[in-house]
């Protein structure tokens, strides 16, 4: 079974606290980070893999359903907040679950019980193979999908890395180590600075 990677956007460390500590007892959860606004978190979804995101409502600067609006691909997304007035609008954005603060380990356990199913039903309809494996990207101000039967290879430069295609090239922010963490496993690292998919060798030599 694939960790779940999830991301938590709520202004209260607190919170934040609580949320992270039901995750760590369930097996197959991982918290790949934190953030107490909406911008610092369009910035995680932009360079890391994210499943399942848990959203407060009311934050400074972009409150949690405003910045779900503005989403092309959203990941799956849990609201946690105080506010029950928001409920119906979070529905009609297709939030998978509701959860009101203070959010107790047996509703919390629903949720994310919820979001497990989903996903195998999921699987079951749709079986994932190195063929129709893709992920998104965020390139030259827009993010873009890519089948991972498509790359070629991957580039590692300074601060970004360049993933290569057939028929063109993409500039990503982040890392050669984190992509390859969001990629499946055809991809091999050869070098610090490269890492090749192998459903395109053709040869190779010890050279």
């Amino acid at each position: 079974m694939n960790t779940i990677k999830c991301l938590i956007v709520d202004d209260e460390p607190v919170a934040q606290r609580i949320i992270a500590g039901y995750l760590a007892d369930l097996p197959g959860f991982e918290v790949v980070d934190t953030c107490l606004h909406a911008i610092a978190a369009m910035q995680v979804l932009q360079s890391k893999q994210v499943d399942l995101m848990f959203l407060d409502i009311e934050m400074p600067k972009l409150k949690g359903l405003a910045f779900l609006k503005s989403l092309q691909h959203p990941p799956q997304v849990i609201i946690t907040t105080a506010h029950r007035e928001y409920a119906l609008e979070g529905f009609e954005l297709e939030v998978l679950d509701y959860l009101l603060k203070p959010i107790s380990f047996e509703r919390f356990f629903k949720a994310v019980n919820r979001y497990q199913k989903l996903q195998q039903a999921v699987s079951k309809a749709t079986p994932e193979t190195p063929a129709n494996r893709f992920i998104y990207v965020k390139s030259e101000r827009k993010t873009v999908k890519l089948l991972e039967a498509d790359l070629l290879y991957l580039e590692g430069m300074n601060n970004y890395i360049i993933l290569h295609t057939r028929t063109d090239s993409h500039i990503v922010y982040t890392s050669l180590s984190e992509m390859l963490n969001r990629l499946g496993a055809s991809f091999l690292r050869i070098h610090k600075s490269y890492a090749i998919n192998r459903q395109h060798i053709r040869s190779y030599t010890k050279e």
